[in-house]
């Protein structure tokens, strides 16, 4: 594929023929009143935002939690960063992880897709099982390990 057609951060790193790509985990509180409309209308704002940026990624909102995963251009994904930690839709945000790889997205045809809070832990796995990047692997491989143990958010888990 000829590089001009190409998403924005997908241009491929001479030498390697793959893209450098900025990768960010955080998780948030929803601040009062954000309920599951507020977060489709989220959803769609970042579906239409986030490719004229080259940005990617999931999130998931389950009992009051975000938890998203994030991917591309290292500037583009920080820039949204500084707008997400700005906004009263949710406090406490936490990064659990962030990352610069030469690689293939892992979810390079969403924009940005609403994940059930039931779905997170099959999406990870999904991504774990398809990927041929050894960085990948051990990344989602600590991410599903974090979630088992309950490292990360309770998302959808009864308390």
């Amino acid at each position: 594929m000829n590089s001009t057609h190409l998403p924005p951060g997908d241009e491929p790193v001479p030498g390697l023929g793959l893209p450098l790509l900025y990768n960010l985990v955080y998780c948030s509180v929803a601040t009062a009143g954000v309920d599951d409309a507020a977060v489709d209308r989220i959803v769609a704002t970042a579906q239409r935002l986030n490719p004229r940026h080259g940005i990617t990624g999931w999130l998931v909102f389950g009992r009051g939690i975000f938890f998203q995963w994030l991917e591309g251009p290292r500037d583009s994904v920080q820039a949204l960063m500084a707008t997400l930690r700005a906004d009263p839709r949710h406090t406490n945000v936490i990064c659990l992880s962030e990352s610069e790889e030469q690689r293939e997205r892992l979810f390079p045809d969403w924009g940005m897709e609403r994940v059930s809070a039931d779905d997170v832990r099959e999406v990870l796995q999904d991504a774990l099982d398809t990927s041929e990047s050894a960085q990948h692997r051990l990344a989602l491989g600590d991410l599903l390990m974090q979630l088992d143990a309950g490292g990360l958010p309770a998302l959808g888990r009864a308390a």
